[in-house]
């Protein structure tokens, strides 16, 4: 075969280029096998020179020598449809690949690779159909492909596999089990597992990751051992899969002879492999080993410190992550990987706004700021800090909102007690076709619990079932603490015992419940229960047991459980454990062992401790250390109004009148304004609130003559009010009829005529009941035969037949 004219042309053109064409010296294999398939040496060279062309950047001219090529052949095709494919150009490559008469598998391919790189997997998936209607048979290549293909169904191609012997195959076999286990078939992922006659690292490690995504943490396990007996050498994805399986299992010393077996193996000892074993350090809290090994990695990259600043910031060490952030800044990191969203989640938490808007600041010269993660971030970091204006703000210039979006901002509404404009959001987002997640559920379901609107809570109980979620522990603790809080102990605890799954939160829910309600012995019981099902309690946990002993005065057990926590699960104390503690101790009178907690505890004591030592000093008359609690309040917050009114209190019940009023002046020229109390009630899912002796209350001409009904029948059963709950300094009429229209009881008399006889009636109140209010209450509850539930602002009161649940004790 002689060359021809433009044969000549062509291989002038390459010499042009400065590009020679390699000639062999001798004929070899390669020129045998060449002259077998149809090539000719000239060919050969040609291809040769085609390559030379494309590996030096010249697409243009190498696709021009192609066009002058005598003799076209699938190799020069397939190395110019590469090239296009490389440099993003998809329409020169299907206008090639559509005017080509002669296509094999590796053709097909390389368009479904270029397909699946401009984001267009449908195509890609119809080329690999066309492809077989063609009779084209698919090489292991081809499979694989397809098999990486985001919308691709596993078992839908396994079966072409099998047809065309490429089952055979451990590449074709690995990236099976791969799509598989990712897929979440691990059944099927086994199956073909079990079947393969070779197996090499690859395929152990699929299967542990696949295992372990499930949580089958045993099963990765004994996968691991197996390996090690077949005596396949562990590879660095290996060390990264089994440290993933110890970090889900929460096992140290599982870690700690992985991190021993990478030591020793010297031969994966790598940047990846010491970010994984960071990765498990941080997961399990080990704080000294993972700063350790971090210091000790001779090389670190920018997810060594990614993993070890979200660590600090999940353990809340502010300083620290500061720190480690402005040393990954000096080193000279590209800005578009620094863990920015972490860096907002600190600001967040602190609060400060002032690095907030110093990252916000990079993000946006960065160019950052629209990005899905860091813009919901950014409406997170701004919510936490109290400004709702700049989240919403930031939530409004999206052009996009995911329900991510809206969720960060419903929960800054509800995080800032903006409960109303939260359940507004709520329904703009259902409005804009967006499905709720759970944590949606959870932030909304936390708004109708702070206003107990139980109608809305049910329905969203209704929307968690339609919704798929209501089976999960996360679902269940939320209603649990919902129903709860509502004022629906009884329904509180009817989903905690329907729960197929709980863990320590779930158990915390009804623990926190039963000491809302007063029942410190089902609280103590719920306890105990916890600890037979295995799980450990935490701060959470403890915090309700001692909540649930000061409700009921159990001082012993108070202290009990105080010293279990300290010295059996070495859980240190809050602050807000000693105020129940200190509490508890105050209500039955111990003083002395108050002033030694004081002493005693690493904190100073705030506001919420000394408001509970003066209410203490109120029931047992100690005017000494009311005194000294009042000082110490008037100190801290000089414009709240609750030490000066329970001093006078004090100081009028024992007729210290000229002292009660001393009080009182102190008070007036302050500018300290006593909070008016107020109670709602939910009727057919609308709110009505009630001030105490405000009647401007449209139908309140209405409630007075109920009232006046209920108080005629309480006159016949010797009700005696109460004055010592009146006003001060005023005549006893007065006094009588300032009592009459306290807001729990307007609350009431409006429920009593606007629901159904023998329904519950549920009251909110944002202040603590009276002791007159308390008694009135458990006289209706006998008169109307109806409970009365009622959430003050230390706990629920449940009257039935005229006795409450609290015992008289409160």
């Amino acid at each position: 075969m002689h060359p021809s004219k433009t044969t000549a042309t062509v291989v002038a053109n390459v010499a042009a280029a400065a590009l020679p064409l390699p000639l062999p010296r001798a004929a070899t294999p390669l020129d045998a096998r060449m002259v077998k398939t149809g090539f000719d040496v000239l060919t050969y060279r040609l291809n040769l020179g085609l390559r030379s062309l494309l590996s030096s950047g010249h697409l243009h001219r190498a696709r021009a020598m192609f066009d002058q090529m005598p003799h076209k052949n699938i190799f020069s095709l397939n190395l110019i449809l590469s090239a296009y494919s490389s440099s993003g150009d998809l329409p020169a490559a299907q206008h090639l690949f559509l005017s080509s008469p002669h296509r094999n598998a590796t053709t097909w391919t390389i368009m479904m690779r270029a397909h699946a790189a401009a984001g267009r997997t449908s195509d890609a998936l119809s080329l690999f159909r066309a492809m077989l209607g063609e009779g084209v048979i698919p090489d292991r290549v081809t499979v694989t492909t397809v098999l990486n293909l985001p919308g691709c169904t596993v078992p839908s191609l396994h079966p072409f596999a099998i047809k065309f012997g490429l089952d055979t195959h451990v590449f074709v076999c690995n990236t099976l089990l791969d799509a598989y286990c990712k897929h979440g078939l691990l059944a099927a992922a086994r199956r073909v597992f079990l079947e393969m006659h070779d197996k090499d690292a690859v395929t152990y490690n699929a299967m542990m990751m696949g295992c372990s995504k499930e949580g089958l943490h045993t099963q990765a396990l004994q996968l691991f051992a197996a390996m090690r007996r077949a005596g396949i050498p562990a590879t660095h994805f290996t060390f990264s899969s089994i440290l993933t399986v110890a970090a889900g299992m929460a096992h140290l010393l599982l870690g700690h002879q992985v991190h021993a077996l990478v030591l020793r193996s010297t031969s994966v000892l790598n940047v990846f492999v010491n970010n994984s074993l960071l990765d498990f350090y941080s997961k399990c809290d080990c704080l000294d080993d993972m700063r350790r090994l971090f210091d000790e990695m001779p090389e670190r990259d920018n997810v060594s410190y990614n993993v070890i600043i979200a660590a600090y910031a999940w353990n809340q060490c502010a300083a620290t992550v500061l720190r480690l952030f402005r040393e990954m800044q000096k080193l000279g990191f590209d800005r578009q990987v620094l863990p920015y969203a972490t860096m907002l989640s600190v600001a967040g938490s602190l609060p400060d706004v002032h690095i907030g808007k110093q990252i916000h600041a990079q993000l946006v010269l960065l160019g950052l700021a629209s990005e899905d993660l860091l813009g919901n971030a950014l409406i997170d970091m701004y919510s936490k800090c109290g400004m709702l204006d700049a989240a919403k703000s930031n939530f409004s210039n999206r052009s996009e909102k995911s329900a991510i979006s809206w969720t960060a901002l419903i929960t800054g509404y509800v995080q800032n007690g903006q409960h109303e404009e939260a359940l507004q959001l709520f329904s703009d987002m259902r409005r804009a076709g967006l499905r709720p997640d759970r944590a949606t559920f959870s932030s909304i379901i936390k708004a109708s619990s702070s206003l107990a609107m139980i109608g809305l809570g049910r329905q969203l109980h209704s929307y968690l079932i339609r919704s798929g979620y209501k089976s999960s522990v996360f679902s269940g603790s939320v209603l649990v603490d919902m129903y709860a809080k509502c004022g629906c102990l009884d329904e509180a605890l009817r989903t905690f015992d329907e729960m197929p799954e709980r863990n320590s939160i779930s158990w915390n829910a009804v623990i926190s419940a039963y000491a809302h309600y007063g029942e410190a012995k089902n609280a103590i019981k719920m306890f105990e229960g916890m600890l037979h099902c295995g799980f450990n309690p935490d701060s959470v946990t403890f915090l309700s047991v001692l909540a649930a002993c000061s409700h009921n005065g159990l001082a012993d057990e108070c202290m009990k459980y105080f010293h279990l926590m300290k010295h059996q699960y070495s859980i240190s104390p809050w602050k807000e454990h000693y105020a129940c503690v200190i509490d508890t101790l105050g209500r039955v009178g111990c003083f002395s062992q108050v002033q030694k907690m004081l002493v005693e505890m690493p904190f100073k004591a705030d506001p919420i401790i000394w408001t509970s030592i003066l209410h203490s000093c109120r029931i047992h008359g100690n005017q000494e250390l009311a005194r000294v609690a009042a000082d110490k309040l008037f100190g801290m917050e000089p414009t709240d109004a609750t030490p000066y009114v329970i001093l006078s209190n004090i100081y009028a019940r024992a007729g210290q009148w000229e002292d009660a009023a001393c009080v009182k002046k102190i008070m007036r020229d302050r500018g300290v304004r006593k909070e008016s109390g107020y109670s709602w009630v939910e009727i057919k899912q609308k709110i009505y609130s009630f001030a105490s002796n405000d009647l401007t209350s449209p139908m309140i001409d209405e409630i007075k003559d109920e009232l006046d009904r209920l108080y005629k029948e309480m006159d016949k059963q010797g009700y005696k009010p109460d004055i010592t709950c009146a006003l001060h300094m005023v005549d006893h009429e007065l006094k009588l009829e300032s009592l009459k229209y306290h807001s729990e009881r307007l609350a009431i008399a409006f429920a009593l005529m606007n629901t159904p006889a023998g329904t519950p009636i549920r009251i909110m109140k944002n202040l603590t009941a009276c002791l007159d209010c308390h008694a009135v209450i458990k006289m209706i509850s006998k008169i109307v035969n109806r409970d009365i539930i009622v959430r003050d602002s230390r706990r629920f009161h449940h009257f039935k037949d005229g006795v409450c649940s609290c015992g008289d004790y409160w």
